[in-house]
Formats: C-alpha cells, structure tokens, sequence
C-alpha cells in the first residue's frame, strides 16, 4: 500500500473554493456519513479523493472502496486515485475473494456489491473502511441495490456520498442518506454541502449551456394504417407528442439530418477557438447510434466513435476519443454520467428518456469547463418537458420521500416502475414492432433557451438560427446574456414594417402570428405548471372554460390572446 506522504496544507493546495470549504467541513465533524452534493463537472472526485488521503494519513481508516455505476467509472476512479498515490484495483471481481497487498482498496458497481454482499461486508470488516459512493442515488435504482449496499457497507469506519443529482422520480430511499421531514411533512434528503450549477457558473468552475431547440412537422403512418400528422412545439396529446418525438429521431426522416448538420456546424465555429472541441450525440438505442454516425460521416466526411453499452470495448472507445481530436462520438448511455470528457462541447440529445434525473446527467457531460470562456451548446427536439428542464438548469433539487401527488395522479408504483425500465432500455425487445412507420420528418429551429430565457425563433437555414449557430465558442456567461439580448432587440426592430401605402400597418402573416401566440401561452402554462405542479393539459383546459373556444390548435389569434391576458391575471392574483 503506497500513499503519498504530503501535509495537510500540500493536500489542500489547488483545490476549488468549494472543495476546500467541504474539506473543512468534513472535518471540523468527522461524521460517520458525509453527503457532498456538486454539480457535474465541478470536481466531486477531487474532493473526495483529498479526503481520502487525507484520512489514511490520520491513520482514521486503513482502506478505501469506491462504489461506481458503471465499468468504465472504476477505471476513470483508479487513474485518478494513482495521482493521489493511492492504489485501487478496478479490475477486483467478486470470485477473487481477496485483495492483492499491492492495494489499498478496490473499485467496484453496485451491481457488483448486490451480487454478493456479504463478500463485501467481510472486506469492510476485516480493516477500518472508507466507503466513497460516486452518484450514490443509484443506489436507490432497485430496492435490491438498497439492501445490499446497507448489508455490506453497514460496518464501514466512514461513508462518503456524492452526487451532482441528489433527486428520483420514485420514493427509494437512498442508502446512508438523512431524510428530514419539511414544513409540509414531507422527508427529503438532507446533504452536508451543496454546490449548485448557479454558483459553479459564477464561479467560472462550469460552462454556461445554449440549449438549440428544434420543432418541425411529423407525419406517420400508424399500424392500422392511418395516416397521423402533428408539429413539435404546439400543444398534443402524450400518444401524439411520443409518436411524434419518435418520428423526430427516426433516422430514415429529415429531422435529425438537419439537427445534426446544424449541431456540427455549431461544433466548427467552437473549434475555431478550441480546436480540440468534441462532439456527442445521446441516443435512444443502439441502432439508432449506428445510423446516427454513418449520417455524421455523410455531413462531415469523418467517422465518429460509437459507443454501445454491450460492447465490451466501450470504455477503451471512450478514453481514446477523450485523449483524441475527433469530432463526434455517439452513445446510448455510456457517456450519460460521471464520464470526464471535458472537451466535450455541443450534444445532441437524440433520445426519448425525458427524465429530470437522465436529462441532469447527459448535460452534466457538457459543462466541464477547462477555461473560462468556454461555452457549451446543446441541440434537442421542442418538447415541453425538455423545455421546461433546459429552462430550470439552476433550479435546486433534492429526493423527497413520501411525494405528494399531483391532481388527478394515482399511486402506481408497479407503473412508475415498468415505465422507468422502459425508458432506460438500450435495444428494443426481440420481434417488437414499430408502432408507426415515419413518412415525414422535418426540422425547423424554434428557439435558444439561455438561462431560463428565450431568445429567436425562424425557420431552417434563416438568419436567425446561423446568428445563434455562429455565436463565439469563446463568451463568459454575462457576455453570452449580452448578445442574445442584443439579438433578440435586433430581430424585434427587422419584424417592425413601415405603414403600407395605404395606410394599414403590414403585420406578420397569420401563420406566424398564431405560432408567436401559441408559443407564447406554452411559456405562460409552463410557469403556471412549476408554480402550482397542475399538469399542462389540465391548465390548458382551465384556460378553455374560463375563455371559452375551441382546442387550442383550432383556436384564433384573438382566443389565444384572450388566454394569454387569463393566464397573466392568474399570476397576479386576478381570477
């Protein structure tokens, strides 16, 4: 066993503002069981690493085991406890029994500890044991995990938590974690030390993200044989909007070839500045993946890294596309958590997985900053739930347990659990057939979303959507605001038109009044929603009875306007 022997202060030199804050935290309690929770990107494993030598120096423990979610993550912990002179064996497996002397601990899944957690808990027993959980709300992904990891770390000197996304959609508690009941009665996770996307980006520690989003008209051909058409962006119902979203990221379709021409071209006006700036595209399933990269290599002439989650080749892939400067690399879930890929820069969120957790963790692979200045652009279809998570990238969560309910919801946990393993398949299930076949997929930008404000809105190719594509790869965060703002104010004087010869003010066309309208009320309903948690369908149904007029997709300028004015006088109090 080999630690580097440094001081304390040696220890503590170079660290982050919030690290160091952490560490001294830590230690002016030495708590049995420690939650540390930090953005993704701002140096979780730094911190907990520094911890961790700094308590094998104090002799307060004599070994270390690092519980990751994936395989990939064992080796990315072990490199970089090396650094810290501290030898972990990422290749340990369960049949192996013991240790080599050589190590000071091992790096295993939780997959891995709930295959055989009584193995786990004789190692924990057998020297005093720091337990440092990376992304520790995996461990709450199955009740089985729960238990095991409880059974086998139980007995460990010190725990230490870390998570950049200390929330899940189910009630799970999550193993070692406090749970303090609020003023309404509701038990939510209670953390040692938090540090949020909001202060990391003051702090110059994260990149600011542009989120580009893209609507489009979607026509399919259901397995009845109906044709169906819808548009992103405008109000549907949930069938609809999944179809029409699965249309979007259908291969065969225009779609996700203009999202991806455009991410790319995104990603050269970034590499004029850092030229070693990547790519990644998050898809839904592994074939998807492959006809994603061979459209990358029609659009720029290169091929691009696939990374499928059987392969057991992956975390090789990913290593070698880090250290490389290759443009694109595309993935199912591999890249979706805890990878370090900081020249990643532009995403494309090309999948249907609409959780808030999955959406935290994949854009959590985009923020790693290396410099200030540097900014992150990611690319994805408008759907309001996506929306609505772009535009709350600095809201604060946290696991509740004992959640209440939303009117008209019922407690379903099989449900939640069958629609959760749905969302996190990689293949479809052997011989399942499409629910439609896509007959027309195209793309139209929509809008940026930029620290939760809005800004443009035209059509493909416009000069609009190349103003927001070639934006500098290099802004501060306070500069990015400045020109967006400057953009819009820009945009607002091109759309005034002068009186018309007689006399009338020439206004927009009707078809691009109505789309400025309904985006407009989607805005306001999705405000309303966050602050009252009414879903968005159930809001705009008040609208309908309070308003009157027809469904809002047949509804008039003047009805939707009459909308927007009741929604308003909603929010400030009126009825």
């Amino acid at each position: 066993m080999t630690v580097l022997q440094t001081s304390t202060g040696e220890r503590l030199a170079g660290l982050r503002q919030w690290q160091r804050e952490a560490f001294e935290e830590y230690f002016r309690r030495e708590p049995r069981d420690f939650l540390a929770v930090a953005t993704p990107g701002a140096g979780k494993t730094t911190f907990a690493l520094t911890l961790a030598s700094e308590l094998l120096a104090r002799h307060a423990v004599r070994a270390v085991t690092i519980v990751c979610p994936t395989e990939h993550l064992k080796k990315q912990w072990a490199e970089a406890a090396a650094r810290f002179g501290i030898a972990i064996d990422p290749d340990f497996k369960n049949g192996q029994g013991a240790l080599g002397r050589q190590y000071t601990g091992a790096a295993v899944t939780y997959a891995q500890v709930a295959a055989h957690p009584m193995l786990h808990r004789n190692r924990t027993e057998a020297r005093r044991t720091l337990v440092i959980f990376d992304e520790v709300h995996h461990a709450g992904d199955a009740l089985s995990w729960g238990d095991a990891a409880r059974e086998a770390f139980d007995p460990a000197a010190r725990r230490l938590a870390l998570t950049g996304t200390p929330f899940r959609s189910d009630v799970n508690p999550i193993p070692f974690v406090d749970y303090v009941q609020d003023a309404e009665g509701v038990r939510r996770c209670s953390w040692d030390y938090n540090y949020g996307y909001a202060p990391a980006l003051g702090d110059g520690v994260v990149r600011p993200v542009l989120f580009m989003a893209y609507s489009g008209e979607m026509r399919w051909r259901t397995k009845a044989g109906d044709e169906l058409a819808a548009r992103l962006g405008e109000p549907l119902t949930q069938d609809a909007l999944a179809q029409a979203w699965k249309a979007a990221l259908d291969p065969k379709g225009d779609w996700i070839k203009k999202v991806l021409a455009a991410a790319d071209r995104r990603l050269t006006e970034v590499r004029n500045a850092t030229p070693d700036a990547g790519g990644l595209v998050i898809a839904t399933d592994h074939e998807a993946a492959r006809a994603y990269a061979r459209i990358l290599r029609k659009i720029t002439g290169q091929g691009a890294t696939v990374v499928l989650s059987d392969d057991p080749t992956a975390s090789k892939k990913i290593s070698r596309f880090a250290e490389s400067d290759e443009r694109w690399m595309v993935a199912v879930r591999m890249v979706s958590e805890g990878v370090d890929v900081p020249r990643l820069m532009v995403g494309v969120y090309a999948t249907s997985t609409s959780t808030a957790l999955f959406f935290a963790q994949a854009v959590g692979r985009f923020v790693r900053s290396r410099r200030r200045g540097e900014v992150a652009s990611v690319f994805l279809p408008s759907v309001p739930t996506l929306l609505e998570l772009a535009g709350e990238m600095e809201r604060e969560r946290d696991h509740a347990l004992d959640r209440p309910l939303k009117e008209g919801e019922e407690f379903d946990p099989e449900g939640r659990e069958l629609d959760e393993a749905r969302k996190k398949r990689d293949t479809p299930d052997a011989g399942e057939e499409l629910p439609f076949e896509t007959m027309e997929a195209s793309a139209e930008f929509d809008r940026v979303l930029y620290d939760g404000s809005e800004f443009g809105g035209g059509t493909p190719d416009s000069p609009e959507e190349e103003d927001f594509l070639g934006l500098p790869g290099l802004l501060e965060p306070d500069q990015v605001a400045q020109l967006l703002r400057k953009r819009k104010a820009d945009q607002r004087a091109g759309q005034r038109k002068a009186p018309a010869a007689d006399g009338r003010e020439d206004g927009p066309p009707e078809h691009e009044r109505v789309a400025a309208l309904r985006k407009e009320l989607q805005g306001l309903v999705g405000a309303w929603h966050h602050r009252t948690g009414r879903p968005h369908g159930m809001i705009h149904n008040e609208l309908r009875r309070a308003c009157g007029g027809p469904p809002i997709a047949q509804a008039s300028p003047d009805q939707i306007s009459e909308r927007i004015a009741k929604i308003r006088s909603w929010a400030t109090g009126g009825s």
